[in-house]
């Protein structure tokens, strides 16, 4: 019985590590992910797949495991609008699993959404799947002359890990729009439709993320 409840408590250490950062905090962090990506020339994001994204979700995601595995993470979605980038709305994600996975990974993910209708999927104000309700492939790397291709994918995802682990893909993940962490943000409650549309202009604080969207 120890065991077990400390293999539980091992699963949902990722979710209390994904709930402690403030909004303000991921925004900050998504904003350093993005910067990284981009310094990859070699392995990197290419600059042409970036100018065609209709959005981008980035995310921070933690996976510990001992049999037992838990996984979660947090982050942003922006979205192209006609007067440049969205403000960011906020998404999770979490979950349980079994099977031969050992170790500990932080993972962070860049989600290129290069159609109109990956973008509706991340305005839900709900729940849903990555690869079911948008297909989703790993993104084209390196130079521009290499990446000048039609998407094959409503969705492309980049990941960059740290530490080791072993048997865990973001690949069927259910992301969630995470209400309480908008209304907070924007001080007021607003809907991720809303917010990935324009309607609701960004605050001036997520302009560090604003920047690195540009550069």
């Amino acid at each position: 019985m120890k065991t077990i409840c400390a293999l539980l408590a091992i699963c949902f250490l990722p979710f209390a590590a994904a709930n402690a950062a403030t909004e303000q905090e991921v925004v900050n962090q998504s904003a350093s992910i993005l910067r990284q990506f981009k310094r990859m020339p070699e392995r990197g994001i290419p600059r042409s797949v970036l100018r065609n994204a209709r959005g981008l979700a980035i995310l921070t995601v933690v996976k510990i495991g001992f049999g037992l595995s838990g996984k979660g993470g947090q982050g942003v979605v922006v979205a192209r609008t006609g007067s440049g980038w969205s403000g960011p709305s906020f998404i999770g994600t979490g979950g349980a699993g079994w099977g031969l996975q050992i170790g500990a990974e932080i993972t962070e993910y860049v989600l290129v959404l290069n159609t109109n209708r990956a973008v509706h999927a991340f305005s839900r104000d709900g729940n849903f799947a990555l690869g079911a309700d948008a297909s989703a492939a790993a993104g084209p790397v390196g130079r521009d002359a290499a990446a000048a291709i039609t998407p094959t994918a409503a969705i492309y995802t980049y990941s960059r890990a740290k530490g080791l682990f072993a048997g865990v893909s973001l690949e069927g993940a259910v992301i969630a729009t995470q209400k309480t962490a908008n209304h907070r943000y924007y001080g007021r409650p607003v809907s991720a439709a809303d917010i990935l549309s324009g309607s609701v202009p960004p605050p001036p604080r997520a302009s560090v993320l604003g920047r690195a969207l540009e550069r």
